[in-house]
């Protein structure tokens, strides 16, 4: 791979420092957890009743996904990571927490809820060992509602707490129901009088989020956000600038699938990064949470003191290597060193 270096002091081991310093950071992540399920399992026949494919059951998991992806990417890369949010009295709830708990992340402000089920994602895929693994079709139980009390006192509690000793803060908003105004009305005021980083990664409306470090919306996000349709590089621009002043953002990373990224920071030129290209790479198997890859990339990297840039240039290869796995996926300081060099 030919690092680009258009961009002052942009060298193998400028990243390789950042990297490093990934370790020990302490990241707040607060959102909607979701308990991402798969059921894997080898096409045998059709069956006789319809015509669908039969499987036959070969691998079953529970995984974390939603905010508690972009927490597993911040704690896979060092980080220290404490979680703010809500899950279920049930099986795929107690997953979740055994899963935070084998990754030492802080589950203190992750409230158990009987009153809501845990958001559970179930992806149907066949495939085997001889058969590319193909996803056939996604179940969602998820309650959208706004998180009642007492749940949602805990939580606010909870953050008034903790952010303080906090480097950096993220929002992760799947529109389960977590990221409320009265969430939003503590965590980012508070943070930005505390001077800390906040980024946020959201589904819904991005006008919600005023005076944000950054915000990180993949592209159909920023149309559906902005009542626009991106077609032309133009239009891009546009709606580059038209979140940055409208949510008064220091910056705004868009991710563009096969297009890449492109950030947008005031008062500079955009920046297009197209996809990060991997000596030997295998084909792109799953490019399901590699949203979250890039929030938590690009947030534990700008605690560091990267520039928005750098921090940009490392979501990119961190993107790259987890689209390459099936699942959430994540990386550690040394994937993401031995893809940049």
């Amino acid at each position: 791979m030919t690092l680009d270096l258009s961009l002052p002091g942009l060298t193998s081991s400028r990243f390789r420092s950042l990297i490093s310093d990934f370790s020990g950071k302490r990241v707040l992540v607060i959102g909607d957890m979701v308990a991402d399920e798969y059921l894997i399992g080898r096409p045998t026949r059709i069956a006789r009743e319809a015509p669908v494919l039969i499987l036959e059951l070969s691998e079953e998991r529970i995984v974390p996904g939603g905010a508690t992806n972009v927490a597993v990417n911040a704690c896979t890369l060092g980080a220290e990571v404490f979680l703010a949010g809500v899950v279920g009295d049930d099986i795929p709830g107690q997953s979740l927490r055994r899963a935070i708990s084998e990754l030492g992340m802080h589950q203190e402000g992750l409230v158990t809820d009987s009153s809501r089920p845990t958001s559970t994602k179930t992806r149907i895929v066949a495939g085997s060992s001889q058969i590319v693994q193909q996803h056939i079709v996604r179940i969602d139980r998820v309650d959208t509602s706004e998180v009642g009390e007492p749940s949602k006192g805990q939580i606010l509690d909870y953050i008034r707490d903790v952010l303080p000793s906090m480097d950096a803060v993220i929002m992760s908003d799947y529109e389960n129901g977590m990221i409320s105004p009265d969430i939003i009305n503590l965590s980012i005021p508070m943070a930005r009088e505390l001077h800390k980083i906040v980024v946020v990664d959201s589904h819904g409306s991005l006008s919600r989020f005023q005076g944000v470090t950054a915000l990180t919306p993949n592209q159909p996000e920023a149309e559906l956000s902005l009542g626009m349709t991106i077609k032309t590089q133009a239009d891009l621009h546009e709606a580059g600038r038209r979140l940055l002043e409208g949510n008064h953002a220091q910056g705004v990373l868009v991710t563009r699938g096969a297009e890449g990224m492109s950030l947008f920071e005031a008062d500079k030129v955009p920046l297009h990064l197209p996809i990060h290209q991997l000596d030997h790479a295998s084909e792109i198997v799953d490019t399901n949470g590699a949203g979250d890859t890039v929030a938590a990339t690009f947030t534990v990297a700008l605690t560091t003191g990267a520039s928005m840039a750098e921090a940009a240039y490392i979501a990119n290869v961190a993107a790259a290597l987890v689209v390459r796995r099936l699942g959430c996926a994540s990386n550690t300081p040394e994937e993401l060193m031995s893809a940049i060099v």
